[in-house]
């Protein structure tokens, strides 16, 4: 035993959410305001608001979509729980959204 106690915190009290998501859109379409809207519906209806959402728009700042390598939009990235995982479209598959983010698994 190495002598560490290992407690999970409930979302309230915990520093980092579960979840920190990063969408990369292209400026503010309909598009991208319609895959924003089904991330978050998404998000409050089985995350229960342990997550963060950062939005980045590729056409003011082009270099973070570099650093993440994006090669399309909208393009959404599971920064956290580890592994990084990558969903490109307007997330309007709840299902295959939530198998992405390892929410559920692929056969449930």
């Amino acid at each position: 035993m190495n002598g560490k106690a290992t407690v999970d915190l409930p979302a309230a009290i915990r520093a980092t959410p579960a979840f920190q998501l990063r969408l990369y859109v292209a400026g503010r379409t309909t598009k991208s305001l319609a895959t924003l809207d089904n991330l978050q519906r998404i998000c409050e209806t089985y995350l229960a608001g342990d997550y963060r959402i950062e939005i980045i728009d590729i056409t003011v700042s082009p270099q973070l979509a570099i650093g993440d390598q994006i090669l399309a939009v909208p393009t959404l990235v599971r920064r956290l729980p580890e592994p990084i995982k990558k969903i490109i479209g307007d997330l309007s598959n709840e299902r295959c959204v939530l198998v992405g983010l390892d929410v559920i698994q692929a056969g449930a």
